[in-house]
């Protein structure tokens, strides 16, 4: 084990034990628990796993997510991690490329500018130089950035922000124009207020809003939903192809995302059809799985019901994962704009949570999965 995987393993571990300090325990016992740990898993996944169906084995537990998996893809995990490295990558994209305007740094905003240098930006020395270079290479600061949010606020009507590094839902700030002023994450703010929290934020960029197509919409049109799609790259037959897809959905309990960590529903996708399977959401006071036929508060139909043109999507998911054989194993967020295979990337994760798809089924019961992960040293 060399430095940098003996520095991830610690992280990673680290990383392990505060998740499941910070989590639930869903009532179970510690003799139960204690099983769960000996083998890997936080304690939750007693309760989101199906143990009784399938071999704990055929998982991949969350040991080998938080210690194996962060080092799949090196030293590109960067390109993933710094979001606007991965606005760069997809540049050669441009139909699924989701707009960044720009990036807010200590009350500056630093302009996008794609009329530079095409060559990449460094990804040597470790994120924070990476992002520097990036920051450099690509954007040129005016300032004020809080009047220039929100005249571009007023200009588009809605607008993400998202905090340049990491993932999961996390640090994203949904704002919109409305009659009375402005809000983000639905809470009101009057256009000083909105400034004044503009300028707070430290390395967020600024992004359009992408508007969800038709379906999605219906099943719930309060939050994005999006569908997680897991690629993997194979070395033997240099391709990539897809382990698993969701739709996730969002809900009540869920606020201004879907994600399914905080409530949202997450629906297997067959990755032949397109077609929804019953839609899980984590244990919301019973303690107990639940699962869904149809949408617990908009009543639309989930479990039968498809994504359109799903053929088209997985072919150009799989061009797009194809293109980048460096970077072998990502999780792609994606929203569906139409009913013709349209869709925006707007998030890419180097390692990627699994819960919302092994709630469905294990991972590890296909062959070719369990051959990736082995071979990147994933046991």
């Amino acid at each position: 084990m060399n430095v940098r995987e003996a520095y991830f393993t610690a992280q990673g571990i680290r990383d392990f034990l505060a998740t499941e300090r910070e989590l639930p325990s869903y009532s179970q016992s510690l003799s139960r628990r204690l099983a769960l740990w000996r083998r890997g898993f936080l304690s939750r996944a007693g309760v989101i796993y199906d143990f009784e169906r399938y071999d704990p084995a055929a998982f991949v537990s969350d040991y080998q997510r938080y210690v194996g998996t962060k080092t799949i893809n090196g030293t590109w995990s960067i390109a993933l991690s710094n979001k606007l490295f991965f606005d760069w990558l997809m540049r050669s994209s441009p139909d699924h490329r989701m707009v960044v305007h720009g990036l807010v740094r200590s009350g500056t905003f630093h302009e996008i500018d794609d009329a530079g240098d095409p060559s990449p930006p460094a990804i040597g020395g470790g994120e924070s130089a990476a992002l520097e270079a990036t920051v450099d290479a690509r954007t040129s600061a005016v300032a004020d950035a809080g009047e220039r949010v929100a005249d571009r606020l007023d200009a588009d009507g809605k607008l993400v922000l998202k905090w340049v590094r990491g993932g999961g839902g996390n640090n994203v700030l949904l704002c919109s124009r409305t009659d009375d002023g402005y809000e983000i994450n639905g809470e009101p703010y009057d256009r000083e207020a909105l400034i004044a929290r503009i300028d707070d934020l430290e390395d967020y960029l600024v992004c359009e809003h992408v508007e969800q197509g038709p379906y999605a919409a219906e099943l719930y049109p309060e939050t994005p939903n999006t569908i997680r799609a897991l690629t993997m790259y194979d070395e033997d037959r240099e391709e990539a192809f897809i382990a698993a897809a969701v739709q996730r959905i969002g809900t009540d309990a869920s606020g201004s995302m879907d994600n399914f960590s905080q409530g949202g529903l997450s629906a297997r996708i067959d990755l032949e059809t397109g077609e929804f399977g019953r839609a899980a959401q984590l244990p919301q006071g019973s303690g107990r799985l639940e699962w869904h036929v149809r949408h617990p508060e908009t009543g639309a139909q989930i479990e039968g019901a498809r994504v359109p043109a799903w053929e088209t999507i997985r072919e150009d998911i799989l061009e797009l994962a194809s293109s980048l054989p460096t970077i072998p194993y990502v999780g792609w967020d994606l929203v569906v704009t139409d009913d013709e295979g349209s869709f925006k990337v707007i998030e890419a994760n180097s390692y990627p949570g699994l819960k919302a798809m092994q709630v469905h089924e294990p991972l590890l019961t296909d062959d070719r999965v369990r051959r990736f992960y082995e071979r990147h040293g994933v046991r």
